[in-house]
């Protein structure tokens, strides 16, 4: 049983996503309480079924949190059932299923993400937009099944296409072209050009003033990428099997999402809210176009729209406005004044970037905003000053206007066609020129994409060595964390042995080392009857000089986000907790995962780990230090 609500402020369920096991147990619960007089049949559930079966457990997760400020975030049933909650923007995530919570939460966090990128801080679009939703889904079954075939969508990290610096040179150099090209017919100056290949990160090249591109960023990207590929998945799988995997949305079946996406022969579009790095917004509104110029080689073309300003404070707002609702509900001017002065701050901060924007329509919308605020504002003070409760109502009364100000806005500066409307043309263009140039080295990238890896200090190991030089290793996976970056050999999935037994233990470790690194373990050793597992985490600075916790995670790390980069940078924050006196900037975090044989020793597993560090940091052009990663 698996599936995914989404709920209102009021309650109305504004998006589903679920299997047939699900929907026939509910319709089953419905007949049985009385809520529908049929049996039904169908892989489909009435929205109004859904309300009346979970509006209960709703309203007491949103009471615990408005009220109490203490809302579960997960439900353990006898029967194995679980559930798991998590709230943005007002909007109440709830996943229901049979898997554990961690990974649950998990999956919560990651389609939160998603609706982020897709629909910003705006949440209800899920049910005024059928486009988008039909997006939304299709992405979220994109991540699932990379999540369960893809090591770098597992660890949640960026794996390098290394190749040689000439060849390098000549894709980032078409890319450049491809960049100047859209530039001078599109007149927007912030535009990247990006190339994966079988989901591995070949080449980027960004215009001077283009927001940088965060890891997260890519990673969204890879699973956009995989949208259409998962659908020719599907049409190959038998669609009448009732699996935990068959996991679909009423309003829109992945299956048939192309067809409601912007498409031009090959080229798909979308526009989307991209994070950037931690020094810019959050939703920086993008349009992206995503060809695949040959099997397994994609081409995005990516042009920030918009005004980052803008951008910022609209996000902040929105973010700020949802906090002051909440703490409304509490009627504590403790709690309402520093909820109030944020919001303050942002609205000061989106209206700002709004009068130095040259363009009527953003004139009315900014006097519109200032004139509702100024109402809003003034109520709000008198609140706070008088404990006046009328002000207080008369304040709430005029959130929903002002709500729809901050939408109109958001729906002018995120999801602009004019830039479509004078792009689409010359992108065509310019991915026949990506395409011709980089024509005869594409079979050389897919192939080297299937043995990615060189080991060894700058010329000693191939990838088919590695094994002789550490007897015993079965597998490693090592990830930079200040860059997310990942290092490890390519592992051949197509083979029923390989899937049986290697990828199961591998997937396992991971988890397994996941759980125990939120409970605060940065360095762990176990065995099964197979294979001695051994997963490090470990802080160096910038000079390579191993750093130790000033404060220790056990306790810090449960108030972080879950291990990875997709639901929140785990590892920045990590950095922050440990090390309070020093800038997150100066702390670098690595991460290392390995598998040996079972008769395989601790002090040969300690060895080879450190070998392993201290070579990936030669191949890599780090210089030589010690590290010690006990």
């Amino acid at each position: 049983m698996k599936c995914l609500l989404v709920f209102d402020y009021s309650n109305d369920v504004i998006y589903t996503k679920y299997n047939k096991k699900f929907a026939s147990h509910i319709n089953d619960l419905a007949k049985l309480q009385g809520l529908t007089s049929e049996q039904n049949k169908n892989a489909k559930i009435s929205s109004n079924i859904i309300v009346q079966i979970f509006s209960p457990i709703v309203t007491s997760q949103r009471i615990m949190s408005c009220q109490f400020g203490n809302s579960y975030t997960s439900i353990q049933c006898d029967n194995g059932l679980n559930m798991a909650f998590e709230e943005f923007m007002g909007y109440l995530f709830v996943s229901i299923g049979q898997e554990d919570v961690a990974a649950m939460k998990r999956f919560l966090s990651v389609c939160v993400t998603i609706v982020r990128y897709l629909c910003g801080p705006d949440v209800v679009m899920l049910k005024s937009n059928k486009q988008i939703a039909s997006i939304v889904t299709s992405v979220i079954d994109s991540w699932i099944y990379l999540h369960n075939t893809e090591q770098l969508m597992l660890i949640e990290a960026i794996e390098q296409l290394m190749i040689n610096s000439d060849l390098s040179s000549s894709a980032l150099n078409t890319l450049q072209e491809a960049v100047d090209r859209l530039q001078a017919v599109i007149e927007r100056p912030k535009v990247h050009a990006l190339i994966l290949v079988q989901n591995k990160f070949l080449g980027l090249y960004s215009s001077r003033t283009a927001t940088s591109l965060s890891s997260t960023d890519i990673l969204f990207f890879i699973l956009l990428c995989n949208v259409n590929n998962l659908k020719n998945v599907s049409n190959e799988t038998d669609t009448e099997t009732d699996s935990e995997e068959e996991f679909y949305s009423p309003q829109s079946s992945p299956v048939h999402a192309s067809e409601t996406q912007l498409k031009s022969g090959k080229i798909c579009n979308y526009q989307v809210m991209l994070a950037g790095n931690d020094f810019v917004p959050k939703c920086v509104p993008h349009v992206i176009y995503i060809s695949t110029i040959e099997e397994g080689v994609d081409l995005l073309l990516i042009i920030e729209v918009g005004n980052a300003l803008i951008s910022s404070g609209l996000y902040d707002t929105f973010f700020h406005l949802n906090a002051i609702q909440t703490a409304q509900i509490q009627r504590d001017i403790e709690t309402l004044k520093p909820a109030f002065d944020n919001l303050d701050t942002a609205i000061k901060k989106l209206t700002d970037g709004l009068k130095k924007v040259k363009n009527s329509t953003f004139e009315l919308s900014y006097k519109q905003l200032s004139k509702q605020w100024d109402y809003m504002r003034k109520k709000y003070l008198e609140f706070i000053k008088a404990n006046c409760s009328d002000a207080l109502l008369r304040a709430e009364s005029a959130t929903m206007n002002f709500l729809d100000i901050l939408k109109e806005l958001l729906n002018l500066t995120a999801f602009d066609n004019s830039v479509l409307n004078a792009s689409q043309v010359c992108v065509k263009e310019i991915v026949n020129m990506v395409q011709e140039k980089l024509e005869s080295f594409n079979e050389f990238f897919r192939a080297k994409a299937l043995r990615n890896f060189t080991l060894g200090s700058r010329d000693s190991l191939t990838i088919n060595k590695y094994l002789e030089e550490f007897p015993g290793l079965v597998h490693f996976i090592y990830v930079d964390r200040t860059t997310h970056r990942v290092t490890t050999p390519t592992l051949d999935f197509t083979s029923s042995e390989t899937v049986n037994l290697t990828k199961k233990k591998i997937w396992s470790m991971i988890h397994f080392s996941r759980n125990h690194l939120q409970e605060g373990h940065l360095s762990l050793m176990w065995k099964d009857t197979t294979f001695n597992y051994a997963y490090f985490l470990w802080f160096e600075d910038t000079s390579g000089t191993a750093l130790k916790p000033t404060i220790f995670p056990t306790n810090a790390s449960k108030a972080l986000p879950q291990p990875g980069i997709l639901c929140g940078d785990f590892y920045q924050k990590l950095k922050e907790a440990c090390f309070p006196k020093m800038s997150p900037t100066k702390v670098r975090c690595y991460e290392l995962f390995c598998i040996h044989l079972g008769l395989a020793t601790a002090s040969c597993v300690l060895e080879h780990t450190r070998r392993l560090a201290a070579t990936i940091w030669e191949l890599r052009g780090h210089p030589n230090h010690p590290i010690d990663l006990l």
